[in-house]
């Protein structure tokens, strides 16, 4: 068991995933910009830690790990959930809203992966790490110039992370949800036609609940995937098979 921070842990794949690591005997961290949802979501662990984060901004990425940090002694494990998303037609797409996706997505992921990388590295311990992608890594959909670009460059950014520290012991994963139930889809899940367009490319034939992303990520993070690193999982109920 070990301290594992999580971003964006106050709803969606982040709590899911927060409630499965602390149910494997985890001290969860749980890092959200909004505070309020973080501290309710630690409650519910019981003993589980919130923090304010915005993981735009790479200071505070780092300040909220080394407080981690000071607070339980290390940082063992890193899941990256804290996103966001702009879609536009790619005509229509402005400069500040391209930016700002990737300053969350990619810089976010980056600043707070080298924050616990340090701590690791000082430690001389290994440690693990799981990148949140999607399967706009690899597929495009329309509207989504921002969001896609910044998932596939998640990917390539764990797997560069996975050879740079390496030598370290310390793994780097990237998984790829599909449709799963979270506040950033409630728009599309509200709308049956798009579930229904979404339903015909699922051979599982439903959407994925948080703790089912949350559990594939505990076992990437565990000593059961201990010579796992670089990798990029779907966890879509098969979308990718058809594509």
């Amino acid at each position: 068991m070990g301290v594992a921070f999580i971003t964006g842990a106050g709803s969606g794949i982040g709590a899911g995933t927060a409630r499965v690591l602390a149910g494997h005997g985890h001290t969860v961290v749980c890092a959200d910009l909004d505070l309020d949802a973080a501290e309710r979501v630690a409650a519910e662990l019981g003993s589980g830690h919130a923090v304010r984060l915005d993981v735009g901004d790479p200071d505070a990425c780092r300040t909220a790990v080394e407080d981690t940090v000071a607070r339980f002694g290390r940082v063992d494990h890193v899941v990256t959930c804290a996103g966001t998303n702009m879609r536009a037609p790619a005509h229509e797409l402005s400069a500040a809203d391209f930016r700002r996706v990737m300053d969350i997505n990619v810089l976010g992921t980056l600043s707070v992966a080298q924050a616990a990388a340090r701590d690791m590295i000082a430690r001389g311990e290994p440690g693990s790490m799981v990148f949140i992608g999607s399967i706009n890594s690899v597929i495009a959909l329309p509207g989504q110039t921002a969001y896609g670009t910044s998932k596939a460059a998640v990917v390539m950014l764990g797997r560069v992370l996975a050879v740079d520290w390496g030598g370290y012991g310390i793994r780097v994963n990237v998984v790829g949800p599909g449709l799963t139930r979270t506040p950033m889809a409630a728009g599309m899940l509200a709308d049956e036609d798009r579930v229904a367009w979404a339903m015909e490319r699922i051979p599982l034939r439903r959407v994925a609940e948080p703790e089912d992303i949350g559990d594939v990520i505990a076992f990437l993070l565990s000593d059961d995937a201990r010579h796992v690193t670089g990798t990029f999982l779907p966890i879509d109920g098969g979308w990718m098979t058809g594509v």
